[in-house]
């Protein structure tokens, strides 16, 4: 057992009380048991069942899969419809040509025939069979893709932002994303995802930077090792929960910062060299309904470091949650439970004390954050251009995809998605644009610059049918709720967009608790009502009704979008509802 190990287990002892069980939670015995998550999965995979089993399912988690039932096709006293989704490690959402044909060709061909562009700049593919996880999985890692770590308790896909923009530290940005998401890829575990996939090919091994390999040997030394050889950064049992880091710029809030573990501003000097970073810690979305220890929370800001320094920063951040993350209860084991608990000050000092011998100094200015989205087109760089496309929901299919498909296969785009589920077509040459214009206008997308401005930001997570947490609808309804809400708007002489999101469980997939209006699933056509986040993500929403029917949107928001109106438009809706006060609002919203 790892150091981290025996750390869990004394937690286990210190929160205990009466008589003292050593035994670990059968979550983290279950990753103890996997042989670095090797198995039961592997021995699974050979079996003729359609589906596996729940120890089998819960380690195919860390190699990018989730088992889900398609629930509309259901039969009563016949099994479940069994099927997997993928989903891919994707560092800033970056997909280069020869991937993207080659997740078009297996989507077609053994998934449901689309992809989905996922909150977090990865591309998910749904409706694939057991029998041919590992052609697909296989396939990915062969066209230099990855899905390992894609879920599971550890360190998940790494967001930056998308546009290949060529100033302002965006380089350097895209960079330390990619870099961290090496930094922070399990070291047995890797072994153990090309022994299952790819008949243990260590061709396909991560091959990161000197800088990386020079600090994933300091995770061998002090606090930041876990006293496991094979992990000597995760330990035997990984993390208590779920990992997510994203890197961005001054001022560009697309990876919407606040919500994560690790949220890091990168600042780079006149040549684009990285000079250090701003970071917050402890964000996070997913909360239980009528579980008030569970809580959607922001990130506190942490302090500066340099940029010879953020590695070991990062490294030491997710060893203190290793360590100090709840590993008895999991719905209180992510780290914004253990900055809420024990308090930034607290976290700093163990940090400083045990894990990271770096200078934390005081945070850097930044400009005001916004909510970037790069629709449209954009120069990035001398007689090279990106288009930026809506994708409602990020679900690509049909003659959309065939038709992109097409684009790419022609010019040899490269792809990026964005946390807003969007899609840029990156390395257009000048001469290529006309081209890509025209085939762009013959898929119906004339003016990719100019969604309708409700959609422009609004997200959804997949909900039914597939989801197993998904309580009722979200992705295949929000077109209709945004349309009637667009319906009222016009109705009302209100010209102002509002950020919408929409989840069809807690879990906030789509972050939901950051928009000025979110819709979080909590019955059959029922939603939980939060309001006043604020449009460029640095301000939790609020919940004000528990269980609205869906069809009563227009007739309960009505008097609130009057008294905004009234108001004078000049704020957002978001800052109006902060400025009004909760009772206020709950008043009006009571007034129907």
């Amino acid at each position: 057992m790892s150091q981290s190990d025996v750390d869990a287990s004394k937690g286990l002892e210190d929160q205990g009380s009466g008589a003292v069980s050593q035994a670990l939670p059968k979550a983290e015995q279950r990753k103890l048991d996997s042989d670095y998550l090797r198995e039961p999965l592997l021995t699974e995979l050979k079996n003729e069942l359609p589906q596996f089993s729940e120890d089998a399912l819960q380690i195919l988690k860390f190699h990018g899969s989730y088992q889900q039932d398609d629930r509309d096709r259901r039969e009563k006293g016949r099994d479940k419809h069994w099927q997997m989704m993928l989903r891919l490690r994707s560092p800033g959402g970056r997909i280069p040509a020869d991937l993207f044909l080659a997740l078009d060709d297996l989507s077609d061909r053994l998934g449901d025939g689309s992809l989905r562009a996922t909150t977090r700049q990865a591309f998910q593919m749904h409706g694939v069979a057991k029998s041919d996880l590992k052609e697909v999985i296989g396939t990915i890692i062969r066209q230099m893709g990855s899905t390992l770590a894609a879920c599971g308790d550890i360190n998940r896909n790494v967001m930056a932002p998308a546009a290949p923009f060529e100033k302002d530290g965006y380089p350097a940005a895209r960079q330390l994303a990619d870099e961290i998401a090496d930094l922070l890829s399990p070291e047995a575990a890797e072994g153990s995802y090309l022994d299952l996939w790819v008949d243990g090919d260590l061709s396909y091994r991560i091959k990161p930077s000197r800088g990386v390999k020079a600090a994933r040997q300091r995770q061998k030394e002090g606090g930041v090792n876990s006293g496991s050889e094979q992990e000597p950064l995760y330990g035997d049992t990984y993390l208590p929960r779920k990992f997510k880091v994203a890197v961005t710029v001054p001022g560009d809030n697309s990876v919407d910062l606040l919500t994560q573990d690790i949220g890091l501003v990168a600042f780079a000097d006149a040549t684009g060299a990285l000079k250090g970073c701003n970071v917050y810690v402890g964000g996070g979305m997913g909360r239980t309904h009528n579980k008030e220890e569970t809580f959607a929370r922001v990130a506190d800001p942490l302090g500066y470091v340099a940029a010879d320094q953020v590695f070991d920063l990062v490294q030491s951040i997710l060893a203190l949650q290793r360590d100090h993350g709840d590993r008895r209860l999991r719905r209180h084991a992510r780290m914004k439970y253990l900055l809420h608990d024990r308090g930034v000050q607290w976290f700093k000092q163990e940090l400083k004390t045990r894990y990271f011998q770096g200078e934390l100094k005081s945070l850097r200015n930044e400009p005001k954050a916004k909510l970037v989205d790069y629709l449209g087109w954009h120069r990035h760089r001398a007689g090279m251009w990106f288009v930026g496309i809506p994708l409602l929901c990020g679900r690509l299919q049909g003659e959309l995809k065939a038709g992109l498909r097409r684009i790419v296969e022609t010019y040899q785009l490269e792809i990026r998605l964005t946390p807003n589920q969007d899609l840029l077509l990156c390395n257009i040459g000048t001469p290529q644009r006309a081209g890509v214009r025209q085939a762009l206008a013959a898929l119906g997308i004339e003016t990719p610059e100019s969604p309708q401005a409700l959609a422009r930001h609004a997200i959804a997570c997949p909900a039914l049918p597939t989801c197993g947490l998904a309580i009722t609808e979200s992705e295949r309804i929000l077109p209709e709720v945004l349309k009637r809400l667009n319906t009222q708007l016009e109705r009302l002489a209100i010209s102002k967009p509002i950020l919408v999101r929409m989840t069809g469980c807690p879990n906030g997939c789509a972050r939901p608790y950051m928009a000025e209006l979110g819709l979080v699933g909590s019955g059959v056509n029922q939603y939980q009502l939060w309001l006043g986040g604020s449009a460029n993500l640095q301000r939790l929403a609020r919940p004000f009704l528990d269980k609205m029917p869906l069809e009563s949107l227009e007739t309960t928001l009505e008097p609130l979008l009057i008294s905004w109106r009234e108001a004078g438009g000049r704020s957002t809706l978001g800052d109006h509802i902060s400025k009004l006060g909760d009772a206020a609002v709950s008043e009006l919203l009571a007034s129907t």
